[in-house]
């Protein structure tokens, strides 16, 4: 005799469905077929910001945006070298993304709450926890950003950095005198030939600027206030789901990396391990998560293999050992008192 179907039975058929369908193989996007179709990812990074995204001679790029770019090409298409950059100033970065120039930005950009919700994009993560400083010629001795009364400061357009002097100025009634260029260039020579009493960006890019541009480093101050927060990461089109989970997992697993002591020299032993399920799993040594992001079971491991955990794209790129001599601070793990936290893969 048939019985009727219960509340709670029904509740359990309609769970047991949701998560018959989160086991399916994940289908590729839009995006990812593009990708794929013309063997190439296209990533716009900056013009030049040394330490982050810069060009040598020979047209090789390099910094901790690149890697980025790098450790997602090589989880698509199995090569960090298939991949086009773009060079974009701060006016067009938006626009090559949203127009379908590029398919990631990767472009010290700052996650906010109007660039997040009206630009038809979604930021991927936090590659860098930064905050707006000021740079200042030591000769000054100026000591504090409060002493900047009634100064000509010099700004990028078309940044958070331009509204974030603006606001800071009339919060501590500075009278500070914005003198703003839309080219970083233009920026760097300002205040660099002495039109300016000081220049304010992100505090990673006055410690890239000052390394690069000046005559001698040891000349210009960057001084410790803070006047903003700047989490700054990739970006993508919002409409693409399956890549946007591709690329948050891409640098979730250079993160869980780190972490469990995954590098870039090690990954090709710890594939054969099985002891430890965290380390199986990113891995794909005892489960297959790329099937969920309509990838291989190695896709963390080539992503790792191209360039190393978050750790060692900090330390190479714009660490202590290198020339911007940036300390890990909050870009440090959350076990270490930093605020890199990524959600486990698994």
């Amino acid at each position: 005799m048939n019985r009727p179907t219960t509340p709670r039975l029904l509740a359990g058929l309609c769970t047991a469905a949701v998560l018959a369908a989160c086991a399916l193989p994940a289908q590729a996007g839009k995006t990812l077929d593009a990708i794929k179709a013309r063997g190439q990812l296209v990533c716009g990074v900056n013009t030049g910001l040394a330490g982050f995204a810069a060009a040598d001679s020979q047209g090789n790029w390099s910094g901790l945006d690149v890697d980025y770019c790098k450790a997602l090409a090589a989880s698509l298409l199995g090569d960090a070298g298939k991949i086009k950059y773009v060079p974009l100033n701060a006016q067009q970065r938006f626009t090559a993304l949203q127009s379908g120039e590029i398919d990631v930005l990767s472009r010290n950009t700052t996650w906010t709450l109007t660039r997040d919700a009206s630009l038809g994009l979604n930021f991927v993560g936090v590659t860098y926890y930064d905050g707006q400083g000021f740079m200042v010629p030591a000769k000054t001795r100026i000591k504090s950003a409060r002493q900047l009364k009634g100064a000509t400061v010099c700004v990028q357009s078309g940044t958070t950095t331009e509204k974030n002097l603006t606001d800071f100025a009339r919060t501590h009634k500075l009278a500070i005198k914005p003198v703003v260029f839309e080219k970083l260039e233009a920026v760097n020579g300002a205040y660099f030939s002495g039109r300016c009493q000081a220049y304010t960006t992100d505090a990673s890019g006055l410690a890239s600027i000052r390394n690069k541009e000046a005559k001698d480093p040891a000349e210009h101050v960057i001084l410790a206030d803070l006047i903003s927060k700047e989490p700054l990461g990739p970006v993508v089109r919002r409409g693409d789901d399956e890549f946007f989970a591709i690329a948050k997992w891409v640098l979730f697993a250079l993160v869980e990396a780190e972490e469990y002591g995954l590098t870039q020299g090690n990954i090709d032993q710890q594939k054969t391990r099985t002891d430890d399920p965290a380390i199986g799993r990113i891995t794909g040594a005892t489960e297959d998560t790329g099937k969920l992001l309509g990838l291989d079971k190695e896709w963390a491991v080539r992503a790792i293999k191209a360039v190393g955990n978050y750790g060692e794209v900090f330390e190479r790129n714009v660490g202590p050992n290198t020339p911007l001599k940036l300390p890990r601070g909050l870009n440090n793990l959350w076990s270490k008192g930093g605020l890199q936290y990524a959600p486990p893969v698994r």
